[in-house]
């Protein structure tokens, strides 16, 4: 079968497609003829070689996939050969068979496309864990969210006004791509730059927000808490930059403020309380299906054309959500 191989630490020139050997499921674990398969940044961080997201090379990424059920391994209930599902592997999901946990791979409704779907399984149930779990959000908080523009930060703004509405205020890593953030629901959208903090304030008639959604580590930190409003959360769940992360806060200042800063994985999550990660998917899936939620994406036309997209997403001149049809 083919596959997306990353052979060393860098961009795309270590980035390759291979034929690989077909795997097979162990127990507890379903093979999954991949249709399409969602790209995201931690394949790219990843490839980058920051630490704690590959231990070995080569390496095959890929967290999300949507496709058909090929084979079950021992154990496995609820799921039969030729079942449409999505599936959130820990790995090598870039590849036309992949192999994930059983407790993460979830039938999909009818009037939900295996296309959209493929965005669901990290993407998608990452933005609504967010959300609920570590985030807490409340009808008519005004939420931050760092990185508007992409996949997390659209899927947010999609997720708000299902689960009582709010006030959305994203920023972006490049002016030109503040118009995409509002397009896609977001009520301000401002470049990260020295004016950020007045902006945001100003947005907010001085109040501040009520949560902040931060994937750029310590990086955008002191910006979190000088614009956090009384009672505000703060949740980290990312390090897009790589760089070195800082010391969090002393208590003394959360307590004045009475601020909370929480951090967010959902690798950690997959492995610790794949339950809930699994009832997470669900929800999103009801969502899809019911019609009440779109999540707009860019389909790339096979494994060869993810390297650049890659590319674009490092740059931060990607928009949206990318999937990358597989087969079928």
């Amino acid at each position: 079968m083919r596959a997306l191989v990353m052979t060393a630490p860098g961009g795309a020139e270590h980035s390759q497609i291979r034929e690989v050997g077909v795997p097979h499921p162990g127990p507890g674990e379903v093979a999954v003829d991949v249709a399409y398969a969602g790209l995201n940044f931690v394949d790219v961080m990843a490839r980058r070689g920051d630490a704690g997201y590959t231990a070995e090379w080569p390496y095959r990424p890929g967290k999300e996939v949507s496709g058909t059920v090929r084979e079950v391994g021992e154990g496995v209930t609820g799921l039969a050969v030729g079942d449409r599902v999505v599936a959130a592997p820990v790995g090598a999901g870039l590849a036309e068979v992949a192999i994930a946990d059983a407790a993460l791979t979830v039938p999909l409704p009818n009037g939900v496309s295996l296309r959209e779907a493929a965005a669901v399984p990290l993407g998608l149930a990452t933005a609504v864990l967010l959300l609920t779990d570590a985030g807490r959000f409340e009808a008519g908080d005004t939420v931050l969210v760092h990185s508007a523009g992409g996949g997390i930060g659209q899927a947010v703004a999609g997720l708000v006004p299902l689960l009582g509405g709010g006030r959305l205020i994203g920023t972006v890593g490049r002016p030109g791509k503040a118009a995409a953030a509002t397009a896609s629901g977001y009520d301000h959208a401002f470049a990260r730059d020295e004016a950020l903090s007045e902006a945001v304030r100003a947005a907010t008639g001085g109040r501040g927000v009520d949560l902040v959604l931060d994937p750029l580590g310590t990086e955008a930190l002191d910006l979190d808490l000088a614009v956090a409003a009384p009672g505000a959360r703060i949740v980290l769940f990312g390090n897009a930059g790589g760089g070195a992360v800082a010391d969090l806060p002393p208590l003394g200042r959360l307590m004045a403020g009475n601020l909370s800063v929480t951090g967010f994985s959902h690798r950690g999550l997959a492995a610790t309380a794949p339950e809930r990660l699994a009832r997470a998917i669900r929800r999103v899936l009801d969502l899809l299906a019911g019609g009440g939620l779109e999540l707009p994406v860019t389909e790339l036309p096979g494994l060869a054309a993810v390297p650049a997209a890659h590319d674009a997403m490092e740059a931060r001149q990607a928009t949206g959500k990318y999937v990358v049809r597989v087969a079928g």
